[in-house]
């Protein structure tokens, strides 16, 4: 989606690791003192998550309830690590729809909670955290931040990594029923550093941008293998790529908000640069955003 001619939408953005439904209010309330913003007058709160306090109700709109947001539309949104692109993509239609204005974007996780601490090769891999963003129209003669976006998805490979509901099977393949995240990780490995980086490429050249005209790269941060091959099969250098890892680990929908915010409080995300977030995993889905950032 082109977001060219629908005017700028600018981002606030926080981000924060501590526990879920209260680290989405964490992460707000941090966005609110870092930023002269008001979310009274909110159209709709997207929180992207895969491990909600409880399925309905929503994440959301305990967030809505928690900050008194008078009328907002409020939804979960569960794309895995790709949610918290995926969302930003759905606010971005809501606004060039006409119909909103101004949209509350969360990623947050509580993955501690759903990790099978007998699976040795993934419970070292994954943290808990939430970031927060305020997404708004701009005026008809702001020039455009958000530029183009991409995504992608192969359901049929689903069964290597899930999280277990309702079903006993993903298509023809019974899973574990536990409810914890099950990760075929060298499956995983496989597809992040064959198909990811192929679709990243894809979508800078459908843009016109080259790998090393970005200024930063904020993708999902899974592990540092992943991201070092990300990188040297796209030619997007490492140094311009934002990760976490080392003080959060892997924290699915909330790594690029906490990414985002940990940029701009070293100084790193300047207004004006062209940056890419990119989301993937379960799904296994991929959702990128190209913009110019604007704060």
């Amino acid at each position: 989606m082109d977001h060219a001619e629908n005017g700028h939408q600018g981002t606030k953005n926080s981000g924060r690791a501590r526990v879920h439904k209260r680290s989405c209010y964490a992460a707000v309330r941090d966005m609110l003192d870092r930023y002269p913003v008001s979310i009274e007058d909110v159209d709709y709160v997207l929180v992207a998550t895969a491990t909600p306090d409880t399925f309905f109700p929503q994440t959301a709109a305990r967030v809505q309830a928690e900050f008194g947001i008078k009328a907002a539309g409020a939804a979960d949104v569960a794309a895995a690590c790709a949610g918290f692109v995926t969302a930003l993509q759905m606010a971005g239609g809501l606004i060039a729809s006409g119909a909103f204005r101004k949209i509350l974007v969360i990623g947050a996780e509580t993955l501690s909670k759903i990790t099978d601490y007998r699976d040795r090769t993934t419970c070292i891999l994954f943290g808990d955290g939430a970031g927060a963003v305020l997404v708004e129209a701009g005026a008809e003669d702001d020039a455009p931040s958000w530029m183009n976006s991409f995504v992608s998805t192969d359901g049929s490979e689903g069964h290597q990594l899930y999280r277990s509901s309702l079903a006993d099977r993903i298509g023809e393949h019974p899973i574990d029923t536990s409810g914890k995240l099950v990760q075929n990780g060298r499956a995983v490995y496989r597809w992040a550093i064959s198909r990811v980086p192929a679709s990243i490429l894809e979508f800078l050249d459908a843009s016109g941008v080259l790998p090393a005209e970005l200024d930063w790269f904020v993708p999902h941060n899974p592990n540092m293998r992943i991201l070092e091959a990300i990188s040297e099969k796209t030619g997007i250098p490492l140094e311009n790529t934002v990760t976490t890892l080392a003080h959060t680990g892997n924290t699915s929908a909330a790594s690029i908000p906490i990414a985002l915010s940990e940029a701009l409080r070293d100084g790193r995300l300047q207004a004006g640069q062209l940056v890419m977030l990119y989301g993937f995993g379960g799904g296994l889905t991929q959702s990128g955003l190209l913009l110019r950032w604007a704060l």
